[in-house]
């Protein structure tokens, strides 16, 4: 299989003054998750880190206003396409329930198809993704590039963030919610000045994977119970397009329907 050559790995997008998306275009849409940098009066912060197939903060810094100002690394959970550059920083945050996981993955370590459980990949067609091609990736990002020397780093988390505790930019607040259900660890990251929730894989406008290990439907309801509290004006998904407060509301309303029914 011969892949052309992608002219740049990362694609960003100036979302407002201080929030950058930025996403692999070249990876398939399953795995190509939205990495958010904020960049706060007293430090920046990343969230999330993708797959890892080129290294992503040299990318950052030619993005971010002041690239010697301090930088975390908070990790919404740790399925391969959100930790993959987590090894870079030097300020590693996650959820206690996946700080083993993120210092030892041991989920999918590769870019094949060939590596993935057919009970996965039929999990994701389930859910309404397209199917997978031979590899994970849609182009090389360099000449002479080997997807077989792939490797899923991970790194120890330098700290945990439990539902309660917050982010502090200087200027951006972050209270840090818990949200499993696709995840058992997983954590969104709520700003209650703005109502910007940044939601990661808990709910995004795209299909929900909810069925696999260490995913639950009972803690999704949990879940989607606090988000129906919470005075939300902007989600920012780990994946897909943002949306509104009602627009949040449709997909949470779709899902419980869809258990419902499931039962």
């Amino acid at each position: 299989m011969t892949l052309p050559i992608a002219g740049n790995w990362y694609r960003a997008t100036r979302i407002d003054a201080d929030t950058t998306l930025i996403i692999e275009p070249h990876i398939h849409v399953l795995e190509q998750a939205n990495l958010w940098l904020v960049e706060g009066r007293d430090r920046d912060m990343i969230l999330d880190t993708g797959m890892g197939v080129v290294p992503l903060k040299p990318f950052l810094d030619t993005l971010r206003r002041d690239p010697d100002k301090p930088i975390i690394c908070v990790s919404s959970h740790t399925h391969i396409d959100h930790i993959g550059a987590v090894h870079e920083f030097d300020t590693r945050l996650v959820h206690p329930l996946e700080a083993d996981e993120m210092a030892r993955p041991s989920g999918l370590h590769s870019l094949f198809k060939r590596d993935m459980p057919e009970r996965l990949l039929q999990t994701f067609l389930d859910a309404g993704y397209p199917p997978i091609g031979e590899m994970l990736i849609e182009a090389l990002p360099f000449a002479g590039y080997d997807p077989e020397n792939y490797r899923l780093r991970g790194a120890p988390a330098t700290g945990l963030l439990n539902e309660g505790d917050t982010v502090n930019l200087g200027n951006h607040l972050y209270e840090v919610w818990h949200l499993p259900g696709h995840s058992p660890g997983g954590i969104g990251l709520f700003e209650r000045a703005t109502g910007i929730l940044f939601a990661a894989d808990a709910i995004y406008d795209g299909p929900l994977i909810y069925s696999g290990p260490g995913m639950s439907v009972a803690a999704y309801r949990e879940t989607f119970a606090k988000l129906r509290t919470l005075p939300v004006t902007r989600v920012h998904g780990g994946h897909d397009p943002s949306f509104d407060r009602a627009r949040m509301l449709e997909i949470i309303d779709a899902y419980e329907k869809r258990w419902d029914a499931e039962a």
